[in-house]
């Protein structure tokens, strides 16, 4: 069922999450970071979807720390708002919020992380700087390749679109070729594949990439 919890970060910020849990036993946890639209109808859809598969699967309202509640669409105003609020968040303090997100539901087994768009670029950076991750998949996060020479602490896969007009496919190819170590898959798509309510989404790339996000999680986390 799902349930809205309040969470407090280590410097003392409070913000609210959205809970989805499986109808049996837990496999594990996993934490669903948002993009920059909120925790909204889609990523609660997403955590859903995860709970079904058998995951406690917790989303982090990671804006709440300049606007709370936030919850839009996909026009170009909203993609505009989006992207002015997510550069008042920084890492680190995304960081803190993943962090309460992972311990209100360690409870659960061994945690994962699976990000999308700009909350792909935060499950790459958990990866490598919070401990306790089992396993990571990224989905397109447009500042991974500013860090891609970070080291996970877990093992890592990411998702990238062919196509995708915000991170430039050679770079995505070349860190392919330059870290032999992480499962990176490319698709025939553009940004934002997965979210069947954006018109980039591309059916077939999700389900491909879904089927090998749970095979990874399967493995990793339980």
């Amino acid at each position: 069922m799902p349930s809205t919890l309040e969470l407090v970060a280590s410097d003392g910020h409070r913000f609210s999450a959205y809970r989805a849990d499986p109808p049996g036993k837990p496999r594990g946890g996993l934490v669903v970071v948002q993009e920059i639209f909120g925790v909204n109808s889609h990523i609660r859809g997403v955590a859903d979807g995860y709970a079904a598969d058998g995951y406690v699967a917790i989303a982090p309202a990671l804006f709440d720390r300049v606007e709370r509640g936030l919850d839009i669409g996909y026009s170009q105003p909203e993609i505009d708002r989006g992207r002015a609020l997510m550069q008042k968040v920084s890492l680190d303090d995304a960081l803190r919020d993943v962090a309460a997100a992972m311990q209100a539901i360690a409870a659960a087994g061994k945690t994962g992380i699976v990000g999308y768009c700009w909350g792909g670029t935060v499950a790459w950076v958990s990866a490598a700087k919070l401990d306790g991750l089992a396993g990571a998949v990224p989905y397109y996060g447009g500042g991974i390749l500013a860090h891609k020479d970070l080291a996970p602490h877990c093992p890592a896969m990411l998702h990238f679109g062919e196509t995708d007009h915000a991170i430039p496919v050679a770079e995505v190819r070349a860190m392919k070729s330059a870290r032999p170590e992480l499962a990176i898959h490319l698709y025939p798509a553009g940004h934002g594949f997965n979210c069947d309510q954006r018109g980039s989404y591309h059916a077939e790339s999700a389900r491909l990439a879904r089927e090998r996000t749970l095979a990874f999680f399967a493995t990793h986390v339980g």
